[in-house]
């Protein structure tokens, strides 16, 4: 890749990392500082994996494209604009998904009520309305294994995810992977709606209606060939923008 298209693209890689960061807490999805969204960036003139991560300590409604941190594979900094490094333990997950599936340009991890509440139950999503049923059959589970710090866990990680995008990580809270940074933003807001129109559909103590395999098969398919047409299109991205307009209202420095 030339030295400009290079430029370019890690400019716009900070840019999307920064705004998910931003959309991610003005949705009410982040927890302090302790989930994380990682990119992969362009490997590293040796051929050396390089990826962005928010600085240690930060709220997500600081981050910016400035301060993002640039690690390796095994969470070591190597470029740190902000100075503060990042929560190597916190990457854990992320470096094992990403090592493993290629096709992951973002990981995005969360801890929200709803969603660490549909982790919770066995049935994780219902196929209950239009958002939950682009998820029917392509969700991956793994159980709780206490705090994330055990490096053996990312191969069983690894294992349960399989080829699936969405996984429920039992009793903790959701994990997302996206061919975009702006595929995996779109994809963790829609599976936040769907936990929380479960949460609510199933607290009225009426009869739930619950979809169809065959009608959920089908809405699930929808999506995924709008999802696969935008990534293979690539360009503009009309539900992607009007975010980044949200975000010149709600959070104009996340671009500094």
């Amino acid at each position: 890749m030339p030295d400009g298209a290079l430029e370019q693209t890690v400019s716009r890689m900070r840019r999307d990392l920064a705004a998910a960061y931003r959309l991610i807490a003005l949705f009410g999805m982040d927890d302090g500082i302790y989930t994380h969204i990682s990119a992969r960036m362009p490997d590293g003139p040796g051929g050396e994996k390089r990826f962005l991560l928010n600085p240690y300590g930060l709220r997500f409604d600081e981050v910016t494209a400035a301060n993002l941190v640039t690690v390796d594979e095994t969470g070591a900094v190597i470029d740190d604009p902000y100075g503060a490094g990042v929560n190597a333990a916190g990457f854990t997950i992320h470096s094992a998904v990403h090592m493993a599936r290629h096709d992951a340009a973002c990981v995005l991890h969360t801890h929200t009520v709803a969603g660490v509440a549909v982790s919770s139950v066995r049935e994780g999503v219902l196929p209950l309305n239009q958002w939950s049923a682009q998820f029917h059959n392509r969700i991956a589970f793994h159980d709780y294994e206490g705090i994330a710090l055990n490096l053996e866990e990312r191969a069983r990680i690894v294992a349960d995810l399989g080829e699936k995008q969405v996984m429920l990580l039992r009793n903790h809270g959701t994990l997302i992977l996206g061919r975009s940074v702006a595929e995996a933003v779109k994809l963790a807001i829609n599976l936040e709606r769907s936990c929380k129109a479960q949460v609510a559909a199933l607290s009225m103590g009426l009869t739930p209606v619950v979809l169809s395999d065959e009608v959920a098969e089908h809405t699930a398919r929808q999506y995924q060939s709008a999802y696969d047409k935008q990534e293979e299109r690539g360009g503009r991205d009309p539900e992607w923008d009007a975010y980044l307009r949200q975000l010149e209202t709600a959070a104009p420095g996340y671009q500094g």
